[in-house]
């Protein structure tokens, strides 16, 4: 018989969540942790933001009915078999006298866009989230797999960060541009929408139209090493997102960061083990970046489901943005 494992409480004071500044040390560093926040047993981590309240409020913000896909297909970035790291899965479609069936080979749920699960990244032997190890994660009811985020869903209000259409026509994409918190807040103030706590930010680097246009250049252009715009990696950066109730930011790019790293300051080490933040990587926002152009509106409701996968590590999104 499977483990059932009960669907969350979530419910908590938000007057008692303590600023960054406040939150505890994690022992003998210089980082901060906020283990305690949602309670010691806690497996949804921010994702606890997206109360009911905030779910109702943030469906007014559906004017016109449009629902607009965020996902690559599948297949993209494509990554041939033989080579370093997650490949591109191999297809197998079985047809019958009946209908069809098919299955896949090698899929790696993290090589398309994708949410980081709080089992993807710990934060050296400190752990994952919550100070958890390897032998808490490898149980059959894992505290922290992806599946406790697909029964809570993922429902809330997002905001299309452009910037590229922020800099304007010098802008280059594969150039190093790190977007901290004042950068964000004066993307958001141009384009006339108002970040606010619970947002989930969604960071329009330009890499992804880049990438998908130089398909010539073939599986190489997939390098983490190379420069690429994205979130700031430093402290400051994490404190303002700690502080401004952000539930999660997604990008375009890989690694939804600025790259390559500065060392000691990149974001998944500090926004996945210690607030227990997922993070979106590859994400595709052309189309909704030219509906928020032609129509000014850069707020929507976002609607999100990862696989429902006991102890998955991380998911297609599966989101769309409803205006």
């Amino acid at each position: 018989m499977p483990i059932i494992i009960p669907r969350e409480n979530h419910e908590f004071d938000f007057s008692k969540v303590p600023a960054y500044r406040d939150l505890p040390l994690v022992p003998d560093t210089d980082e901060r942790h906020a283990w305690d926040v949602f309670g010691k047993d806690d497996n949804l981590g921010t994702i606890n933001w997206l109360t009911p309240d905030h779910v109702l409020e943030s469906s007014k913000l559906i004017k016109t009915g449009k629902v607009i896909n965020l996902d690559l297909p599948l297949d993209q970035p494509y990554r041939p078999r033989g080579s370093e790291g997650r490949t591109t899965y191999e297809h197998h479609i079985y047809r019958t006298q009946g209908g069809g069936d098919d299955s896949l080979d090698g899929f790696y749920l993290q090589a398309s866009s994708q949410f980081d699960a709080l089992t993807h990244v710990r934060f050296g032997s400190r752990g994952f989230y919550q100070g958890l190890q390897n032998e808490d994660l490898d149980k059959e009811d894992s505290r922290l797999g992806i599946d406790h985020w697909a029964r809570h869903g993922i429902v809330g209000r997002a905001v299309l960060l452009d910037l590229p259409r922020f800099v304007g026509p010098s802008f280059n994409p594969v150039e190093r541009t790190a977007m901290d918190g004042p950068m964000m807040e004066a993307i958001a103030k141009k384009q006339g929408v108002e970040l606010k706590p619970r947002d989930i930010i969604l960071l329009r680097t330009g890499w992804m139209k880049w990438y998908l246009d130089n398909d010539q250049l073939g599986p190489d252009r997939m390098d983490i090493s190379a420069p690429c715009a994205g979130l700031d990696g430093m402290r400051e950066t994490a404190e303002w997102m700690w502080d401004h109730r952000i539930t999660f930011f997604a990008g375009d790019n890989i690694a939804a960061e600025a790259l390559p790293p500065v060392p000691r300051n990149f974001q998944h080490r500090r926004e996945v083990p210690l607030f227990g933040m997922t993070i979106g990587e590859l994400w595709y926002f052309e189309e909704l970046a030219e509906d928020c152009a032609a129509d000014g509106v850069y707020e929507m409701m976002l609607v999100a489901h990862p696989l429902n996968l006991p102890r998955g590590v991380g998911s297609p999104p599966n989101a769309y943005a409803l205006k």
